[in-house]
């Protein structure tokens, strides 16, 4: 069974920081083009970075770049997702999911067929 699971969200003050996991099983997590998304009450689903399948190209919503960072351990078969000067509007649900297709990955929630995980709350809030 294909499936991804998200852990490592929670309450953080602003300024901090969270390091969010995406774990594979059922599939080989460095085949596949894996893309981190967020999403507020009320806000439609935006993408939050990516990481490309081969050749580890990565890409970053502009309201986090610098701040976040998303990384590969294959050994683990699992996406991290280094949250760091956190603010309050940060504050959503965060998803992660996967997509076999040979191009490179996007920031496009349609592009993502293969599986999406369940969701983790990160809260940012003083």
């Amino acid at each position: 069974q294909v499936q991804l699971v998200e852990s490592g969200g929670g309450l953080v003050q602003p300024g901090g920081s969270l390091m969010l996991s995406c774990a594979a099983s059922g599939f080989t997590l460095e085949h596949y083009n894996i893309g981190w998304f967020r999403q507020a009450p009320g806000k439609e689903r935006e993408g939050v970075s990516c990481i490309s399948r081969s050749t580890d190209v990565t890409y970053y919503a502009g309201s986090v770049k610098g701040r976040f960072t998303i990384s590969r351990d294959n050994a683990k078969n699992t996406v991290y997702l280094q949250m760091s000067s956190l603010k309050p509007e940060d504050t959503a649900v965060y998803y992660c999911a996967a997509e076999w297709d040979p191009s490179w990955c996007r920031l496009t929630s349609h592009f993502y067929n293969d599986a999406w995980g369940q969701g983790t709350q990160v809260t940012v809030s003083s």
